[in-house]
């Protein structure tokens, strides 16, 4: 099968870059969002508007989502109007990061109508998603992930194949788990920066290139010191991402403190209305209590 057509689903933070990426690539592309302004953008690029996902699917090769939510997953694809009830045949793929147990789902239903479907979620933020850098962890037949490779390589840089459908969302929960733990880390080391006295960006620029070095603490860091919330990754996403790994670690048995502290403290926050901001604003946590 020549891949053509792309439908893309959920203009988001991320998703507005991915979707330009794969225009410029050349693909036909249809999108479709809950807010149709923020297709415009796409729109007028040359990009196609679709009223709704069955639209979108019915003309598409390959339909793309990344939208906020399992639920929102289950209207996209299950709803009245949604993706399965009209595409027949080739390929959906979910790059929301969202349940496991919810891919599987939507992988055994695509299979009745011959479809292939990925699960394919997605680490990098708004910076990889503009730079087309994106890791992307996959799950579901090796031989559709094969196929439509091609297209991941174009917003991707880091892509990895890791088995049956789910697989791509349990790598995505390991990804999570490491990164909400991460977080405490460079929020308490610029909270005793700063009581220390230091200038904490220089401290970030000496420890960033040591052993304490992380994509966090490079990336997110300076946004802490400038006082910069803005989201390349809502809070409000990362709660509900802490909140499936910590469900799926349950389901094995396993402990997670570092997972189950880091969610505490971002559910305050949260509360205190800095859900829509970036992850980089559990620093005020910290301010709030020096």
């Amino acid at each position: 099968m020549v891949i053509k057509r792309i439908g893309f689903i959920g203009i988001g933070v991320m998703g507005a870059s991915m979707a330009t990426h794969l225009l410029e690539a050349g693909y036909q592309l249809t999108v479709f969002n809950r807010t149709k302004d923020k297709a415009d953008a796409l729109i007028e690029k040359g990009a196609r508007w679709a009223d709704t996902p069955a639209e979108l699917a019915a003309e598409s090769d390959v339909v793309i989502s990344i939208v906020g939510y399992p639920e929102d997953v289950e209207q996209v694809y299950f709803g009245e109007k949604g993706i399965l009830s009209t595409k027949q045949g080739g390929y959906v793929i979910d790059m929301t990061t969202s349940s496991p147990k919810l891919a599987q789902k939507l992988y055994e239903e695509a299979k009745k109508k011959g479809i292939a479907a990925l699960d394919a979620p997605v680490s990098g933020g708004d910076i990889g998603a503009r730079n087309g850098s994106l890791v992307i962890m996959v799950g579901g037949d090796r031989a559709a992930f094969d196929t439509v490779k091609p297209i991941f390589e174009i917003i991707g840089r880091t892509i990895r194949y890791f088995g049956p459908a789910g697989s791509g969302q349990y790598t995505k929960m390991a990804n999570q788990v490491a990164i909400a733990s991460t977080m405490l880390g460079v929020c308490e080391a610029i909270a005793f920066a700063e009581k220390a006295g230091l200038d904490t960006t220089e401290v970030l620029e000496t420890i960033s290139g040591g052993a304490a070095g992380s994509w966090s603490l490079s990336n997110l860091a300076p946004r802490m010191i400038r006082g910069d919330d803005s989201p390349g990754f809502f809070i409000k996403h990362f709660i509900k991402d802490m909140r499936i790994a910590l469900d799926a670690a349950e389901e094995m048995h396993l402990d997670l403190p570092g997972l189950s502290l880091a969610k505490r403290l971002y559910d305050e926050i949260a509360a205190r209305g800095l859900e829509d901001c970036g992850t980089q604003a559990l620093i005020h946590w910290y301010l709030k209590h020096q």
